[in-house]
């Protein structure tokens, strides 16, 4: 336990002391985002009746911004280790593949948690928000932070240098982020993409959560929860394996 604890604080650490790049920089770039989408885009996208497009706007950015912090910060962190040689240092202690799977998708989550968590406390200053299902807020938050810090992980191991890392995040992760329904509501587009739109784990995500303030979503809440549930025990899985094989982290 002492083990998991130290890597944990120390990636705690690795991303808290340069917070300014870390924490404060995505939540600029998501105020950005609600800024030029809200106006651009109000009246023009048709979301759930009652509520107003820039209020429909914020879940999606918070969450939006829970896991695209949460992928970068295990998935730069091992690179980085791999970079620079000092990945040893984690793989000489006795540390237990649970340790390490545990302290850094734990330290994601915590990352994630606080780029969302400084995105809404901004956002709700310009634009009142409400809480329909809190318990869901949460789940979701976590449950997406902890997919993606895995995410983040398994690209981690694979990738050798930072390019990979580039390509894994900008052909994947943007692109399932992007069309998961941050900037729209999946009931106006055409059937064939609303259905293509079900097969994006991160459609489920951001579905989800939203629900936890409107009340409204466009899947069931507990089918949501279900499905993202079952996509982190699959990449938890995933992970632990690479871990105990020490894919490219042992050879």
């Amino acid at each position: 336990m002492s083990g998991f604890r130290t890597l944990f604080y120390k990636e705690i650490l690795r991303f808290w002391k340069v917070s300014f790049q870390t924490v404060l920089a995505p939540v600029v770039t998501a105020l950005l985002y609600l800024t030029i989408f809200g106006h651009a885009l109000t009246g023009r996208v048709e979301v759930y009746p009652g509520v107003a497009y820039v209020s429909f706007l914020v879940p999606g950015l918070v969450m939006m911004s829970v896991l695209q912090n949460a992928f970068a910060n295990s998935s730069s962190s091992l690179i980085q280790s791999k970079i620079t040689g000092n990945l040893v240092f984690m793989l000489l202690p006795p540390l237990s593949h649970a340790d390490i799977f545990g302290a850094y998708v734990l330290a994601s989550v915590v990352r994630g948690l606080a780029v969302g968590a400084g995105v809404f406390i901004v956002t709700v200053w310009f634009i009142p928000m409400s809480f329909a299902a809190p318990f869901y807020i949460l789940a979701f938050a976590l449950f997406g932070s902890a997919i993606l810090g895995t995410l983040g992980l398994i690209a981690g191991i694979w990738a050798e240098k930072f390019d990979q890392l580039a390509a894994f995040q900008n052909f994947l992760i943007m692109p399932l982020t992007f069309l998961s329904g941050v900037f729209y509501s999946t009931h106006s587009l055409p059937p064939v993409w609303r259905e293509v739109s079900r097969l994006n784990p991160f459609f489920y995500m951001i579905d989800g959560f939203r629900y936890g303030f409107f009340g409204v979503a466009d899947v069931d809440p507990l089918a949501s929860l279900a499905v993202v549930a079952g996509f982190f025990v699959l990449l938890a899985l995933i992970a632990m394996r690479l871990l105990a094989t020490g894919y490219k982290l042992r050879h």
